[in-house]
């Protein structure tokens, strides 16, 4: 592709060279350059791009675009030079053009919030699904095409590869693409250029505050609010305490959800479901849908999620009766997951991996008045010593018997990680290093009426223990041992 096309949407300066270049590629990771690619000099935290300048011209980049003029002094006339006030805004706008802006071709919808995007993206990935959609979907966990799974570093990708994933999803014959936009993603221009069908607001907390990620919470706020000025629609929870703050400086038409007060979907009349192990919440909703729902996802935060993907699917055109089928047979992997090994109890696998997430799953689940809750847990290595003990402090105050064991160790020994979390347990604990040998112990403790919570891998497949990475499935654990059991009560 010409130079002169892949530009279009940017302002520079041409320093030296030709428009009529031609390009194959846009390249910001330096290990990647080849002959006849652009190479962005990127400015991040850890690294300079511009430092990598002799690379880019030894491996024959025909490109190079910068922020500092001066430093097209080392570059060889043969190359053609441009000069911009943001390479990551350029980025994002170059790789939409190479790609031939695939974001166009797709109904996007993206959802920025503290707690439970991760769900809601799935639940309406789910509906669309089951309505006949064919669906994309980029978070947390990776990226998804159809069925086809694409790891993923970040939440939201940088813009080349968010690009590449669009483009990817038009060749598959994606019609939607769902995904998670996070603060990060939107302080540093990766979603720029994109005008989302829908943007949506599930809530907000302090989170994602400190020295590489936000100054204060104030500008974590004004970071998510930035979603709302590059929508069409934006849908937002009209309960939150910062909607206001959320919808500063917004230019698109507003749609709002609530448990609480008018809005353009209300929920009233929320009970719980507890049949035979499984657990979820039924409610009716009034507004732009008339009618009675149910979502076999536990918790009240189900219900704000649900009223998500029901507006959105609404005002997307799927019909009232396909939203109410799928929306009552979703199940996201690893968020509140039910394994339904019992009618006599109730076991969930969840990814909560913090005080807040962790204080959150157990009052939700109290809520069933459930004979005991048993959780069991571990904390990462390499990671916040703070954590631990609160998760620990946590667990013994909601649950009845608290199982610690291992979680992604990592380099640090299991000794300390457990250490740090018995400063905060109170409670009746168990310790059982051994994953595999925890689920089996407290699936032999399970009494009628009980409830197991397995958290902290969540949809994670694999453990880390002393540097080595190994396949490690919960569920896949959890049906060999109910094999197991099922074969010595047949003997």
């Amino acid at each position: 592709m010409k130079l002169s096309k892949i530009c279009e949407e940017i302002e520079y300066t041409l320093l030296q060279g030709s428009l009529e270049t031609e390009v194959r590629d846009v390249i910001y990771d330096s290990r990647k350059i080849a002959p006849e690619t652009m190479f962005v000099c990127m400015v991040g935290a850890v690294t300079d791009g511009h430092k990598y300048i002799p690379d880019a011209i030894d491996k024959g980049a025909s490109v190079i675009v910068l922020e500092r003029e001066e430093e097209a002094a080392q570059i060889p006339e043969n190359i053609t030079v441009l000069k911009v006030a943001s390479a990551r805004l350029a980025l994002a706008l170059m790789s939409a053009a190479l790609f031939d802006h695939p974001a166009r071709k797709l109904v996007t919808i993206g959802l920025t919030g503290t707690k439970g995007k991760t769900t809601t993206t799935y639940m309406i990935k789910k509906v669309l699904e089951m309505a006949g959609k064919k669906v994309g979907l980029i978070g947390t966990i990776g990226a998804m095409i159809g069925e086809e799974h694409l790891p993923s570093k970040n939440t939201t990708p940088e813009s080349y590869e968010l690009h590449r994933m669009f483009a990817a999803m038009v060749e598959a014959g994606c019609e939607y693409v769902v995904m998670e936009v996070s603060s990060q993603g939107l302080k540093l221009d990766r979603t720029a250029g994109i005008l989302f069908d829908y943007g949506i607001f599930t809530n907000l907390s302090p989170d994602h505050i400190g020295p590489a990620e936000h100054a204060s919470f104030e500008e974590y706020m004004e970071c998510k609010s930035l979603l709302f000025r590059q929508c069409r629609i934006g849908i937002v929870n009209a309960d939150d305490e910062h909607v206001d703050g959320i919808l500063k400086g917004h230019t698109c038409e507003v749609k709002t959800f609530s448990a609480e007060r008018e809005a353009d979907l209300m929920a009233s009349d929320i009970g719980f479901i507890n049949e035979d192990g499984k657990l979820g919440m039924h409610f009716k909703v009034s507004g732009c849908m008339d009618c009675e729902a149910k979502v076999h996802i536990p918790g009240r935060f189900s219900v704000y999620n649900s009223m998500v993907t029901m507006l959105v699917c609404h005002l997307a055109g799927i019909s009232d009766e396909a939203i109410l089928e799928g929306l009552s047979k979703v199940q996201v992997k690893g968020r509140v997951e039910m394994l339904l090994v019992s009618k006599d109890y109730t076991l969930i696998i969840d990814y909560a991996h913090n005080e807040a997430s962790l204080k959150n799953l157990l009052e939700s689940l109290r809520a069933y008045h459930p004979n005991r809750i048993l959780c069991m847990f571990g904390c990462g290595g390499n990671r916040s010593a703070v954590r631990r003990s609160a998760m620990g402090r946590v667990s013994s105050e909601l649950a009845d018997l608290t199982i610690i064991t291992q979680d992604n160790s990592r380099d640090e020994p299991f000794e300390q990680i457990l250490a740090d979390i018995l400063l905060g347990v109170t409670g009746d604990y168990v310790v059982i290093r051994d994953r595999k040998e925890a689920i089996g112990y407290c699936m032999r403790q399970m009494r009628p009426g009980d409830l197991l919570v397995l958290v902290g891998k969540g949809h994670e497949d694999t453990q880390e223990i002393a540097g080595k990475v190994e396949a490690f499935s919960e569920r896949d654990i959890v049906e060999s041992i109910e094999k197991t059991k099922k074969g010595k009560v047949s003997k």
